[in-house]
This record gives C-alpha cells, structure tokens and sequence, in this order.
C-alpha cells in the first residue's frame, strides 16, 4: 500500500461522508441543537461505528452477509425502525426547548454509534470501496492503519461540522425555526428508514 492508496480512500470517504444521509443529517442537527460538544461526541459516535464497519470489511463480514441474507435483512430491519424512532422523537420534541430535546454527553456518542451499527449498507459500501483502491495483500498492520485513518478522518470532518454549527449565529437561527427544522430533520430521517426498509 502506497500514500496514494490512502489519499484515494479518503477523497472517496469525503465524497461519501458529504452526501446527504442518516448519519450526515443527524449529525448535523445534534450539533446545532446542542452545541459543539454533543455535536463532536455525535461524531465520535458515528465515525468509531463506519471505521469498525470498514475493519469488518477488511476481514470480509461481507461475505457472512451473502452466506446468511437473514443476518442482513435483521439488521437492516433493525436500522430502518430506528431511523423512524429518531424522526418520531424529533417530530413529537418539535416545539420543546432545545435541552428537552437534544442528546448531551454520552447519549449522543450512543446515537451516533446506533445511527451506524443499525446501518449494514455501510459495510458493504466499505467492502466495494476497499477492493477497488487497495491491493489485496495487505498485512494486519496496514489493515489497522487503514481503520485508523477512517476514524480520524470522520471525527476530523464531524468536529468542524460541530464547531462551524455551533456557533452563535447558527445556534440563534436554529432556536428561532425549530419547529420548522426538527419537523424537515424527522420527515427527511423517517423517509431514509423507510427507503431503508423496502430496498433490497
């Protein structure tokens, strides 16, 4: 493996990571909503769970998925209900205050870990990526570095989402639409579980 190996994964993992989805979208509200340490927390959450998603796809869970399809809907099932319990929290806690409402401390660490784990499309994605850029080749040590690296790049990108969000501007902005903004947050999260339930 070469630096050039690593600068391709991680502009593909940028190019991922900026497409709107599940773990984007929460991260985002949880870090305008509660400020930069639930925001950065979120991310740590979110970025520990994708980089053990890639380690799995490094030693090849992927190929357990194709064995045991049941494994995959169940945890797919798992992902899309908790998805819509999260667009249901936010939809119903619209109109609470901010502190009513949003995740602090270790339970936002826990919700981005869930928003993930709950997420088997990811190892797959990994698993896709992984083959095209990387030799097959590799060493435990290179494997580890590679997981390593998607952890630091995640928590790197989470953290400015997090301070560039929790600023007083945007904090202000957010607390003055909230209803508006959590109801789109759960309408857009509820309708990702649902495509994440009836897509195969």
């Amino acid at each position: 493996m070469t630096w050039t190996h690593l600068l391709a994964f991680n502009l593909t993992l940028l190019a991922a990571m900026a497409a709107p989805g599940p773990a984007l979208l929460y991260a985002l509200r949880q870090s305008i909503a509660g400020g930069f340490r639930t925001g950065f927390a979120t991310g740590i959450g979110l970025g520990l769970m994708a980089a053990c998603w890639t380690g799995a796809a490094l030693l090849g869970l992927e190929v357990i998925f194709s064995l045991f399809p049941f494994a995959y809907g169940a945890m797919k099932l798992a992902g899309a209900l908790y998805l819509m319990w999260i667009a249901w929290g936010l939809w119903r806690d619209a109109r609470k205050t901010v502190s009513d409402s949003a995740r602090p401390g270790a339970n936002a660490f826990l919700g981005g870990l869930l928003v993930n784990l709950l997420n088997p499309k990811s190892v797959l994605f990994a698993a896709s990526v992984l083959v095209v850029i990387f030799p097959a080749d590799m060493g435990l040590g290179v494997k580890a570095l590679i997981v390593a690296n998607h952890f630091l790049v995640e928590v790197t990108v989470y953290g400015l989402f997090a301070a560039l969000l929790s600023t007083a501007p945007a904090r202000a902005g957010y607390l003055r639409a909230k209803p508006v903004i959590d109801r789109v947050a759960a309408a857009l999260l509820g309708a990702l579980g649902l495509r994440l339930l009836l897509s195969r």
